[in-house]
């Protein structure tokens, strides 16, 4: 993601598709070339809140993939499409990559679908209040629901004009009537619900604009491990440690202070809360075992979780207690 300014341009008027594509054949040529692993280049991917770079490993039967403070060797596999590569010795590890998408899995949890800077999700959805109106971008070709009326149209195809590092803008016609979708990767907020999205999207449908936000909601959320630096505003205990990570199927879990706990999510449009099920059961000093029984009790009772404005999880309760987290830049044994 870019700046505001940046975005706001893109919305506005994009950039000139020839320089895009002649750009991006620069940056191809200066940066990858094929290799045997069946990966024509190397790059970045963002899997939700996780940063993936694939770089060369110097061997030609092996990928390195990097994130956090971590870096690990994957050996291609047999795939009926894409290219495919697995960790020796894990299995479970493993990296499928097509076109500008990917999927990942770190011993066996599987993270957001993984994208390249500027590509949208396999099945992107925009949406937009006052008036209501919803896009469905899927295989090159659009679901659109009007302004107005509702009236749904089916299986519109799509014509890519730009992309970059800060999103897609599609244009197709419908009739007499030219529609154009932009969509820029900077967190937006339902201006209805109060929702936050992972992007922005502008919908022109002849000479009228409407403003909304898409993508996943759980992409804000998911693929970074969350410590916590205050608990509703009495900060933490020196070098404790509180956590939370949202995984695959609704599933959360975490270190509570002295112990682990595993549980439920349910992010709405109408906000986030939390069913912990289960904890581990060691004792630590008493200030330690009240954090965690004050934090635990404080993560039942959130309604709505939020990005702040310095990329902070913020964790909210009706009372106005506020959980503070921020995103680990390690990865915890």
């Amino acid at each position: 993601s870019g700046t505001t300014e940046d975005v706001f341009m893109f919305l506005r008027q994009g950039v000139s598709l020839s320089v895009v594509v002649l750009a991006g054949a620069l940056i191809s040529a200066c940066a990858s070339s094929p290799t045997k692993t069946g990966l024509s280049e190397f790059g970045r991917y963002q899997c939700g809140q996780l940063d993936v770079t694939v770089t060369s490993s110097g061997d030609d039967e092996l990928v390195g993939l990097e994130y956090l403070n971590r870096r690990i060797l994957l050996k291609p596999a047999e795939s009926a499409s894409g290219a495919l590569f697995v960790a020796p010795g894990d299995p479970d590890t493993r990296f499928w990559s097509k076109g500008e998408r990917a999927t990942l899995s770190l011993r066996g949890e599987t993270l957001p679908e993984c994208l390249e800077p500027g590509a949208i999700e396999s099945s992107f959805r925009g949406i937009g209040t006052e008036p209501f109106w919803s896009v469905v971008i899927e295989n090159g070709q659009m679901r659109l629901t009007r302004p107005y009326d509702q009236q749904v149209t089916e299986d519109i195809r799509l014509n890519e004009i730009l992309a970059n590092r800060h999103g897609r803008a599609y244009e197709a016609t419908l009739g007499d009537e030219r529609t154009e979708v932009r969509i820029a990767h900077q967190l937006c907020e339902d201006q209805m619900a109060g929702a936050q999205y992972p992007a922005q999207v502008r919908l022109t449908l002849g000479d009228e604009t409407f403003e909304g936000c898409g993508g996943d909601r759980q992409r804000l959320f998911r693929g970074a491990e969350w410590a916590v630096e205050d608990l509703a505003g009495a900060g933490i205990i020196d070098r404790s440690r509180m956590t939370l990570r949202f995984l695959a199927d609704n599933r959360v879990a975490g270190r509570a202070s002295c112990n682990r706990y595993t549980g439920s999510y349910n992010l709405t449009g109408e906000g986030l809360s939390f069913s912990l099920q289960a904890t581990t059961m060691m004792a630590c000093a008493p200030a330690l075992m009240n954090q965690e029984r004050r934090f635990l009790e404080l993560l039942e009772e959130v309604t709505d979780g939020r990005i702040g404005r310095h990329g902070e999880l913020l964790l909210q309760t009706p009372a106005g207690n506020t959980i503070k987290a921020f995103q680990s830049e390690v990865e915890s044994p």
